[in-house]
């Protein structure tokens, strides 16, 4: 017998909402009781960001009507441009922490602004934005993306990636270091003396006394790298800063193509 069906409907519904979405899923799944209510936009608000509306005054389009319900879903699957197409935001489907990706023209990129011959900036039919950065050659490699703590979920461990591709032509990508760091409170010295090394092409490099770690295809088609985690606690601690660069073996670099550096909950 399933005696959640002789619960009352708002009992029902305030215990779904101390569980987590991918709780109230399977609940529903196996309840007739729970599934009665799971569609109740009361369940739904509670697992949305508690800032979500000054977060939807940032978007590019206003999203239409939805129930909360399919509001987050929707936010899972379909990532969405604010702050002037800067910056996009998405859910975690299984928690409904916030994840957040700076477009490549929001990045630090040694000598990527009017130097054409070095780093161009083009459009994507793959991408989120309206451009990402191409790399055509430097020899000096220095990519920083800087998000403020307070907007991010609190109680959160989030790893960072980069999310590239690579053009057929690309070279001198094998070996890279990459960091994490909060700005207030290590030094860019300290940090990169704890840089992790990284492979942006995904062939087995030989170093000595170090992982390397190596890219993954991600479901959109994209490759990332791993550039470090952080722990978020109460978003007090300012800005966090992630970083790759190649700046100690000058040899030619190209063939890069940067669509920008995502903040997501472990």
């Amino acid at each position: 017998m399933d005696y959640f069906l002789l619960l009352p409907e708002g009992c029902v519904c305030h215990i779904l909402s101390f569980t987590s979405p991918k709780d109230v899923v399977i609940a529903s799944a196996i309840s007739r009781g729970f599934n009665s209510v799971a569609e109740f936009d009361v369940i739904w608000e509670n697992f949305l960001p508690d800032d979500y509306e000054d977060i939807n005054s940032r978007y590019v389009s206003p999203r239409i009507s939805l129930s909360k319900r399919q509001l987050y879903f929707s936010l899972c699957d379909f990532p969405v441009l604010m702050d002037g197409g800067k910056l996009s935001f998405s859910l975690d489907k299984k928690t409904g922490k916030k994840c957040f990706m700076i477009s490549a023209r929001e990045l630090a990129i040694s000598w990527g602004v009017d130097t054409p011959w070095y780093w161009e900036w083009i459009s994507h039919p793959d991408s989120r934005f309206s451009e990402v950065a191409h790399l055509k050659g430097v020899s000096w490699l220095d990519i920083r993306g800087t998000i403020g703590t307070q907007i991010l979920s609190k109680r959160t461990k989030y790893v960072v990636y980069l999310v590239f591709k690579l053009a057929k032509d690309h070279d001198g990508l094998e070996i890279a270091n990459a960091f994490v760091r909060f700005v207030n409170r290590v030094s860019d010295k300290e940090a990169e003396e704890r840089a992790s090394v990284v492979s942006l092409v995904g062939k087995r490099v030989r170093r000595r006394k170090c992982n390397v770690k190596r890219p993954r295809k991600r479901v959109d088609g994209w490759m990332e790298i791993e550039l470090g985690n952080f722990i978020n606690d109460t978003g007090d601690d300012g800005d966090v800063e992630a970083r790759l660069m190649e700046i100690t073996r000058l040899h030619g670099k190209g063939g890069l193509i940067v669509q920008g550096i995502e903040f997501r909950p472990e």
